[in-house]
Formats: structure tokens, C-alpha cells, sequence
């Protein structure tokens, strides 16, 4: 029986392991999925020699059953739907719209807040690895998939500990690569995979990425 992560520290150490290829090259740029996906990702990075950056997405939660996406949003007006859970659900577009409207301010406020005034670093032409905490119904990473693609990425890699398997499949046909460490069978929860899955805050997340930018001018 695979044994679970002690945090996603433990899950992004473990996760450099596989991603060894990509060491010490220059084109090659670690982007972490806010939140939970940057303390995995400043693990990459730091393992990799590589830079790190943020990507801001965000679930769009069903009504009443906010943890079930119907789809997700990322930045530049990127919008990802799941049209099965919306027609199963019964959900109109006033209310994909009001969750959409409620969103798109979290997801500016953490902009504004991880950035702190940097530019994003440039995607055209390198080596993305975008890593989150896992994958369970895909919706953020998709969004993930379609911001990067409009940015031209030379290769475009999906590095994450763990994952619904049919959900990797799907996204593996999207990208370059896909790196997921641990595949069960029986996928209820990313957070059933950790012994510690406490909540990123958004301090950690200004932490990690100044402490990479830090390393990564030393």
C-alpha cells in the first residue's frame, strides 16, 4: 500500500525525484497553482535549480455543494465550464454567472496580493512544469492548460503526487507530459493522500515565492 504524504512539502520532495530531467536548465520555469500547489511547487523549484512562479485559478464551485467544480477560471478572462455536472445539477446561467462574478474578485484580490507588483515571468518558449497538490476533478488545471496555451509555452508538463486516474488520462492528451505520482483506484480526495493537509494561507504563499526569487538571484 502506498504510503500518504506527510505534507505537501514531503509530496513536492518526492515529486523533484521524477522531474530530475529538467535540472539545472536554464529554459525551464516551475509554476505552482494557488494555493495549495506553491508549497509543492517552491519543492520543485528549489530541487530543480529552476525559477517559480505563481498561477492564480480558481473552482467554480457547485451552489451548496461549493467542494464539486462545474468548472474553473484563470486569468485573462480564461473560463473553463463541466457541461455534465451543470445539466445533471440543473444550474442556470444566472448562477454560473454570480459564482463567476464572486470568483473572478478572488481570484484579481490574490493576483494583486501574490504579485506584489512583479510581472509574471515569460512563458513563451520554455519548459512549464504546473504543478498542484493533486487532481481530482481537473476543472483548475484545465483552466491552467488553457491560460499557458495561449502563451506559447515551448513544453507544457502536469507534475502532481497524486490523482483521479481517469482525470490524468484526460488531461495528459493536453500537454507535453504528465507526472502524477500515485494513481488510485479508489479516488475520494487529494486530502485522503496527506497526514497533513492544512489550508495554504496567503502569507505562505508570499513567503515561498520571496524566498524563491531570493534563490534564484543567489
Amino acid at each position: 500500500m502506498v504510503e500518504k504524504f506527510k505534507d505537501r512539502a514531503d509530496a513536492g520532495q518526492q515529486l523533484a525525484s521524477r522531474l530530475q530531467a529538467y535540472a539545472d536548465r536554464p529554459e525551464v520555469l516551475v509554476l505552482g497553482l494557488a494555493r495549495g500547489g506553491v508549497p509543492v511547487a517552491f519543492e520543485v523549484a528549489v530541487a530543480l535549480r529552476a525559477r517559480l512562479d505563481v498561477l492564480v485559478v480558481r473552482k467554480l464551485g457547485v451552489p451548496g455543494f461549493e467542494e464539486l467544480a462545474m468548472g474553473a477560471l484563470g486569468p485573462d478572462g480564461v473560463r473553463v465550464l463541466n457541461h455534465p455536472i451543470i445539466q445533471s445539477r440543473r444550474i442556470t446561467n444566472e448562477m454560473i454567472d454570480c459564482a463567476v462574478a464572486h470568483e473572478l474578485r478572488e481570484l484579481e484580490r490574490r493576483e494583486h496580493t501574490y504579485r506584489a507588483g512583479r510581472t509574471p515571468l515569460t512563458v513563451a518558449g520554455q519548459t512549464v512544469i504546473v504543478v498542484d497538490d493533486g487532481l481530482a476533478t481537473g476543472a483548475t488545471m484545465e483552466a491552467a492548460i488553457v491560460t499557458l496555451g495561449q502563451k506559447q509555452p515551448g513544453r507544457l508538463i502536469i507534475a502532481v503526487p497524486v490523482g483521479a486516474p481517469s482525470v490524468c488520462e484526460a488531461l495528459s492528451a493536453r500537454v507535453d507530459e504528465t507526472v502524477c505520482l500515485v494513481r488510485p483506484k479508489s479516488f475520494e480526495a487529494v486530502g485522503s493522500w496527506y497526514q497533513n493537509f492544512a489550508q495554504t494561507t496567503d502569507a505562505q504563499v508570499c513567503e515561498l515565492l520571496a524566498q524563491a526569487t531570493y534563490l534564484s538571484r543567489g
